[in-house]
């Protein structure tokens, strides 16, 4: 009789295949009020680390951390037209406090231009007052109608930056220096992940804004995921709230703003490009636990010998955890560590104590090979790097492999109900294009220039449009 697979397959059922996932690695549960969510240890393990990395990486920017109210005036989001009625549909706002009735309502918050707004006119008074740069962790609130954990939840954690400038032309470069040097970088050299960098058109771009650069990856049905956007705000913001400085020349003038984010997203998306039917891959750079030692049995010297490699492991800067668990069949203890998607397993016998040998289980590549004892810590730093490098080589053949070059709507919905990508010149596309697109449930994911890059402009000549159907 044929065993009854711990998740179900990818072929089968990609969306079941995700939630058996989520549930059977621990990393979420739905929460009591429908599009919530409750994030499990190890899944705030993964997220924790990734804001540790890119915590740092905003810093190296200039960028400071604060913290805004998670209650906004609603008169507030009034003052910026396309922002409010961007957001209307997924807004949550508080009528009632201390049993009584407010005099105004307040909205929790679904992003903070607004308050931080109301703060930045009272800070920003000069042209030394600037470039302000601040960031914030926390959490928003955005009324979603179909939830799925981590990649649309009602409530989800993230970071947002807010900046004001001087000039377009300093606030155009920074969200671009966010978009490429904080974002770009940690999700390929972190993540592992293939993203494709571009322009929104002005259909998809951030209510409020005159551009946003995204980050769109290619999940492992084909789908797209906006992993991160970068917003230029231009004086939209500031006009509403009157944040001016003093110039050099003894003129108020409106500042410039950005406003950037990345979220708790990147986990449903770390599983959906990486995990395969026997659970999650982690990349070895991000992994709360990149090597587990597994005792096979409760023999004394078996224990003793785990333990000992995981003092040495840790010695050698390798984030490790010892499974010294017996009174749980080793089989289960594996499976469970590998639907966890730690990048090695070692594991210890009594047979490999005689041997002096360990076996390495690799989660990435699979497979399994005997490795002496005394070696380990030298040889699995090396390991990590191939896996993490394996990882993004993957990802990036699967986006390479499955998009197509197009010059009609019908060829490109074709190629996305195939389970692809498809590029389009932006020029045989245009608005009615996407217009036409968006009616077989397919969306512009971004604008790229004629060579891959970023394009200046929504209309630059060789613009070209990619295109997907999209969680």
């Amino acid at each position: 009789m044929a065993k009854t697979p711990v998740l179900t397959p990818q072929a089968e059922d990609f969306p079941r295949w995700y939630q058996d996932l989520i549930s059977k690695a621990e990393l979420a549960d739905n929460g009591p009020v429908r599009g919530t969510m409750v994030i499990r240890p190890y899944g705030y393990g993964l997220w924790e680390r990734m804001q540790q990395d890119m915590d740092a990486r905003i810093k190296e920017t200039g960028t400071q951390n604060a913290y805004f109210p998670l209650l906004i005036p609603q008169s507030y989001l009034t003052k910026e037209a396309d922002h409010v009625e961007g957001f209307a549909p997924e807004l949550a706002v508080v009528t009632h406090g201390g049993g009584k009735e407010l005099e105004e309502p307040a909205v929790v918050r679904p992003t903070s231009e607004m308050i931080v707004n109301a703060s930045f006119a009272k800070w920003v008074q000069s042209y030394r007052d600037l470039p302000l740069l601040i960031n914030q962790w926390a959490n928003v609130v955005r009324w979603e109608l179909r939830p799925r954990l981590f990649l649309r939840t009602t409530e989800f954690l993230w970071q947002e930056g807010h900046t004001a400038h001087a000039t377009y032309e300093e606030a155009r470069d920074f969200a671009a220096r966010i978009h490429r040097h904080v974002y770009a970088d940690f999700m390929e050299n972190v993540l592992a992940m293939d993203v494709v960098l571009g322009r929104k058109t002005p259909k998809e771009r951030f209510a409020g804004a005159i551009n946003t650069l995204t980050l769109e990856g290619m999940m492992g049905d084909g789908k797209a995921l906006q992993m991160g956007t970068s917003h230029e705000l231009g004086q939209n913001f500031a006009k509403a709230f009157h944040t001016q400085y003093l110039s050099k020349d003894g003129k108020q003038e409106l500042v410039w703003q950005t406003s950037w984010g990345s979220t708790t997203r990147m986990i449903g998306a770390l599983v959906m490009m990486h995990g395969d039917d026997h659970g999650l891959r982690v990349p070895p750079r991000l992994a709360p636990v990149q090597v587990v030692v597994l005792a096979i049995k409760g023999d004394e010297a078996v224990l003793a010998k785990v333990r000992e490699i995981g003092d040495a492991l840790k010695a050698a800067g390798i984030r490790v955890r010892v499974d010294d668990r017996t009174d749980t069949p080793f089989g289960r203890r594996a499976v469970d560590w590998e639907l966890k998607g730690v990048p090695v397993r070692v594991e210890v016998g009594p047979r490999d104590l005689e041997n002096d040998t360990a076996m390495l289980a690799r989660r990435i590549p699979g497979g399994k090979t005997s490795v002496a004892i005394g070696a380990l810590t030298e040889v699995l730093p090396k390991i990590l790097e191939e896996d993490q490098a394996l990882l993004l080589a993957q990802a990036r053949e699967r986006r390479e492999l499955r998009t197509s070059d197009v010059t009609t709507v019908d060829d490109a919905v074709e190629a996305t109900a195939a389970g692809g990508w498809a590029r389009i010149p932006w020029s045989d596309l245009g608005e009615t294009g996407e217009n036409a697109l968006a009616e077989h449930g397919v969306s512009v994911r971004c604008l790229l220039a004629a060579d891959g890059s970023v394009p200046d402009s929504d209309d630059a000549p060789g613009n070209v449009a990619v295109v997907a159907r999209a969680y």
